[in-house]
């Protein structure tokens, strides 16, 4: 029987249920779930262990890669830089950054970037990981090559390469790389456990992420069924899930996909975004997340292949990945982890952990603790 830690409301037990039921019956090895309405937390759950050896418990602290999940926190800090006056949604991206205004590419906003319509989902050129190290000469990379189709005519998710390039826009026009952006305002100024680029003197209370060892993408090369543009998101460069325990991994500004937070501080991020409250702490107001998470395109996304809706840089539930209530926006990472908020309910809710799944959609954690969140509503 797996230790579970934490605080959970009495209204909430079946979300304690299913967190325990994932250790006992679905492989579960550490994670964390949260769960916060304005300031009140609701739930604040812990168990498990740091290793695959299961030697090194998880903490209340304990950090941990969250991949993908991370383009919800880039996408709140677009929303507060637009909410000072930084840059509209409207604006091109050439218009803060010329360089980018090549090979039909100077009418792209920065909205169709955050939603992943610009066509720069990858490299062209072979590339490795580490060109991801060095985010300024990856983002001129990318900002200098035509894009996979036409801006505009689709969307196609930019795994990696979204992140090099909303960190470089982001420094352009409000003054901040990404990762700057998030120490100073979210780490700093209101004391969220969330890093991009994990200093290191909090390495020691970072988990490992634990995956099997199929799960690269350098299989995805070789298959003749994918386009150019799904191979070189997906498997230009080849990622080995293993990168992320690396320290050039964990030190680099991707804010596409090296994310560190617990989920306590991924769920008072989203709940703040959905918070009425007008005397709280919050990143970005009412009205700037309403601008945020206005649609921007939906349909099939050309490079994952499935039903996708998209706002400047958070995911929209349109397929109840968030539960019911449609009006829910967040973000999902690589093997599991998922952060949203639910306008409707009031709430922000964060799951972390270290064993990667390997359902891109329908991972069975996810749905049972998202269930047991709804069915406590």
């Amino acid at each position: 029987m797996t230790l579970i830690d934490g605080y959970c409301t009495s209204n909430f037990e079946r979300v304690k249920e299913a967190f325990e039921h994932n250790f006992e019956a679905n492989d579960e090895i550490g994670a964390s779930v949260s769960i916060f309405s304005g300031s009140d937390r609701l739930v604040d759950l812990w168990g498990g262990h740091t290793d695959r050896e299961r030697s090194t418990p998880w903490q209340e602290d304990t950090l941990v890669n969250v991949w993908s999940t991370t383009k919800g926190v880039m996408a709140a800090c677009f929303a507060a830089a637009m909410d000072r006056g930084a840059l509209s949604y409207d604006d091109r991206v050439a218009d803060h950054w010329p360089e980018f205004a090549v090979e039909g590419k100077q009418n792209v906003s920065i909205s169709a970037l955050l939603s992943h319509q610009s066509g720069l989902c990858g490299f062209r050129s072979p590339a490795a990981t580490e060109d991801y190290y060095d985010l300024e000469s990856a983002a001129a990379r990318l900002a200098a090559a035509e894009p996979f189709w036409p801006p505009g005519s689709q969307s196609g998710y930019h795994a990696i390469s979204i992140g090099a390039l909303g960190s470089a826009l982001l420094k352009r026009a409000e003054g901040r790389y990404v990762q700057q952006f998030v120490a100073d305002e979210l780490n700093t100024a209101l004391g969220l456990d969330v890093f991009i680029g994990l200093p290191p003197e909090h390495a020691d209370r970072c988990s490992f992420l634990i995956a099997p060892p199929e799960m690269d993408s350098a299989a995805t090369s070789t298959s003749p069924e994918l386009s150019d543009a799904q191979i070189a998101t997906l498997a230009n460069p080849p990622l080995d899930a293993m990168t992320a325990n690396t320290a050039e991994w964990r030190a680099a500004d991707i804010p596409s996909a090296n994310g560190h937070a617990t989920a306590r501080a991924l769920a008072e991020l989203y709940a703040m975004h959905v918070s009425k409250s007008e005397t709280g702490q919050r990143l970005a107001s009412q009205k700037a997340i309403q601008q945020a998470t206005q649609p921007q395109c939906d349909g099939v996304d050309v490079i994952l292949g499935i039903e996708a809706r998209w706002g400047c840089g958070f995911m929209l539930n349109s397929t109840g990945l968030y539960g019911p209530n449609p009006n829910a926006f967040g973000h999902s990472g690589w093997g599991g982890s998922f952060a949203f908020a639910d306008p409707d309910a009031g709430i922000g809710v964060a799951y972390t952990m270290n064993r990667m799944g390997t359902d891109l959609v329908g991972d069975q954690r996810n749905g049972a603790l998202i269930e047991a969140i709804y069915a406590s509503l």
